[in-house]
């Protein structure tokens, strides 16, 4: 029964990528030329652009929009063209005629794809490596190891446990080219497949492993300054006066954005190193490989080559992040001095306004007094005045003595009527 689900937009996609970027089903003998371009998004794009041309001169079903990968074959030779996240890989496949084994220096792939074409791959060369699978009978085998690899750096082992012997010598050759023998046993064509993906992948993967080491170098000199930068500053705030906190605190704000900045610019090329130091490390480890008498594995190459660089790029990322953590502490111990002192000015400004106040408070006091004294004055006048008209009238008593009567009692009552006033105003 069929149940009509909402899907999510995404379903498809997400499902089939478990099947992206299948291996392959190949056969000996083989010779087969890769190459990995790095591009920014613009040259990716490019790249789809390029690789519609080439189908298109030949009336070639042409690569879909959102595609990562394809494959196709176009006579001459098998394309497969994969887009990453940082580069794009092109591996040219042509199969060897049997005639043809004997050659000591035998065909490459790229002499059969159109050269004009091939000159103008968009992005920068990363990579680039010649790979022929021979059948491990041939008996021009041992001799074109010889020729084609140096023999001072040549690193070979068993892969596929014992499937198949793998040299390679890690040089690149006067054509620009690495070079990397294969001889197969008995390896069914999908395990070839599996096994050729593999061992382009470590060479790809170690390459953009690598491109971290520069930034690593380049970080760590900016760090050393920054870190000697930052030994003076911490002696400065030791003897440091508050006068000289303003500029200390610029110096330190100016120190924290320049490694802010370098982190900022350097972390996400240090972690995509990582992840394709641990891609190297798996791709080794599925080769499946076991040492041959007298030879260095891929293996031990690659752990005694790659693991300076390795260091080198982790010990920026650590020190980088020290040195953040660092300049932070050293910040918030420096403004929290600020803070204490500016904290114990302000103290010493409200004592003084609180004293100020109190000044004022007594001051106001002795004005209220001489308030009272002055609008008792001229309340008693006007009440004298009052008492000399009132004597007209029969008012017993003389303007003076009504006068002198009048005082205390004017003057209580203006006392009090201010002292409810001062009341209702100060205490609410």
């Amino acid at each position: 029964m069929n149940h009509p689900l909402p899907q999510h937009p995404q379903r498809a996609a997400l499902h089939n990528e478990v099947h992206a970027r299948p291996p392959q089903a190949l056969l000996a003998p083989l010779a087969i030329s890769h190459v990995v371009m790095l591009c920014d998004g613009a040259e990716r794009e490019l790249s789809r652009a390029h690789l519609s041309a080439l189908l298109r001169e030949r009336h070639l079903p042409l690569p879909d929009a959102q595609s990562s990968h394809f494959r196709m074959d176009l006579g001459a030779f098998h394309l497969r063209w994969e887009m990453h996240t940082e580069f794009v890989t092109w591996t040219f496949m042509y199969p060897l005629a049997s005639e043809r084994l004997g050659d000591v220096d035998p065909v490459r792939a790229l002499a059969v794809v159109p050269q004009d074409w091939f000159a103008n791959l968009p992005g920068q060369c990363l990579s680039s490596l010649h790979l022929w699978a021979l059948p491990a009978d041939a008996s021009v085998a041992p001799m074109l190891i010889k020729q084609m690899l140096q023999e001072d750096t040549l690193v070979a082992s068993s892969v596929a446990g014992g499937g198949a012997e793998f040299y390679t010598d890690f040089a690149i050759h006067a054509d620009g080219f690495s070079r990397m023998v294969l001889l197969v046993n008995d390896l069914s064509p999908r395990r070839l497949g599996r096994l050729v993906q593999r061992l382009l992948e470590i060479e790809g993967y170690r390459m953009a492993a690598l491109l971290g080491l520069p930034a690593a170098r380049e970080a760590s000199r900016i760090l050393s300054l920054a870190e000697g930068e930052l030994v003076d500053l911490a002696s400065a705030i030791r003897s440091a006066t508050p006068q000289d906190e303003p500029l200390l605190l610029d110096r330190l704000t100016r120190l924290a954005g320049q490694v802010e900045s370098q982190h900022a610019a350097t972390h996400s090329r240090f972690s995509a190193s990582v992840a394709y130091f641990e891609l190297v490390d798996k791709r080794i480890s599925q080769i499946n490989e076991s040492a041959l008498p007298g030879m260095q594995t891929v293996g031990e190459f690659m752990d005694r080559r790659l693991s300076p660089a390795r260091s080198t790029c982790e010990w920026a990322t650590r020190r980088q992040d020290a040195l953040s953590q660092r300049v932070a502490r050293i910040s918030n111990l420096l403004r929290t001095r600020v803070e204490i002192e500016q904290q114990q000015s302000s103290q010493a400004l409200l004592a003084t306004m609180n004293q100020r106040q109190g000044l004022q408070l007594k001051l106001q006091a002795t004005v209220e007094g001489l308030s009272v004294a002055a609008i008792t004055y001229y309340i008693v006048g006007l009440v004298s005045y009052l008492a000399k008209g009132a004597n007209a009238l029969g008012w017993p008593w003389s303007a003076e003595s009504t006068a002198a009567v009048a005082i205390p009692l004017v003057a209580l009552g203006v006392w009090w009527s201010l002292q409810r006033l001062h009341n209702k105003v100060f205490k609410g």
